[in-house]
Parts: C-alpha cells; sequence; structure tokens
C-alpha cells in the first residue's frame, strides 16, 4: 500500500518513550495466572505475539481482564513525566501530528495514553502485530519513527 505525502513534521512514537508500560503487563501477566491457568514465564517478550497465543489458547475474557487490571493499577505503575508531558504539549503546540504505536494490547494502550495524560496530543495509535507499519501507512512517507524518551524529548 502506498503511503499519503505528509506536509509538516509527523511523528510515529513508540508508547514505551512515553511511559514504560512493560512493567504493567508483566504484573497482569502474574495476576492471571491463577485466574486463566498461564505460565507468565513461558510468554513471549513480544505482546503482540503473547496475545496471540492468549487468543489462541481460547482464553476468550482475557481483554476484558487486562482493561479491567490495567485501569485499576495504571496509577501505581505510570506516572506523568513533566518533560515528556512537555515536549508532546510543544510538538502538538506547533502543529506536529504525533502518532503512537506499540505491541501492546489496544487495552493497555489506551488507558496507559490516559493515564500519562497523552490522549489529547496523539491523532494516532496503532497497537499489536504490525503496528508501527500500519501507523505509518497512515501518518504518511514523511513520518518520523521515536522509539526512546531522549528522542522525543530532543524533537521538542
Amino acid at each position: 500500500m502506498s503511503r499519503p505525502v505528509s506536509g509538516s513534521l509527523v511523528l510515529a512514537v513508540e508508547l514505551d518513550s512515553i511511559g514504560d508500560t512493560r512493567p504493567l503487563w508483566e504484573a497482569w501477566l502474574a495476576s492471571a495466572r491463577g485466574v486463566l491457568a498461564i505460565d507468565p514465564a513461558s510468554f513471549p517478550a513480544d505482546r503482540a505475539e503473547a496475545a496471540s497465543v492468549l487468543d489462541s489458547a481460547g482464553v476468550g475474557n482475557w481483554r476484558v481482564l487486562l482493561e479491567r487490571f490495567v485501569e485499576d493499577h495504571a496509577p501505581a505503575y505510570l506516572r506523568r513525566d513533566a518533560p515528556t508531558s512537555a515536549a508532546l504539549r510543544a510538538l502538538s503546540a506547533s502543529g506536529v501530528r504525533i502518532g503512537v504505536f506499540t505491541d501492546a494490547p489496544e487495552e493497555l494502550a489506551r488507558t496507559a495514553l490516559a493515564q500519562l495524560g497523552a490522549t489529547r496530543r496523539v491523532t494516532e495509535i496503532e497497537t499489536g502485530a504490525g503496528a508501527l507499519e500500519r501507523l505509518l501507512d497512515r501518518l504518511g512517507i514523511d513520518a518520523q519513527i521515536v522509539r526512546t524518551r531522549s528522542d522525543l524529548l530532543s524533537r521538542a
């Protein structure tokens, strides 16, 4: 699929450069051990692959359980970072289009963005397997990829 051409600065930002969501994911896996009869140690590190394992194992309501857990526990795991918030605010105010991508399930990603105060600064979000590629298709050929907090801060 060809990508649309963009006229202004466009960033494809990895979610974990805004706030590290991996500890929250790992806490959910640990808590789900008893409820879903899963072994977190056996899951792939890539969260999109782990989600695929859960889907194929027939663990039907795991996404609902994840969403509830994340909503309850995000404040303990995710804290707004003043420099990161300021960078997102400055970029957004200057007309930069910001998209976010992550291998995490959507239920975790959307709640994390809200907890980090980034929802209104983000115009697009893609989650799971192939998230970056899908986001780049939506953002355009000029999108610059940001994978670290320091890279994000340097662009503000």
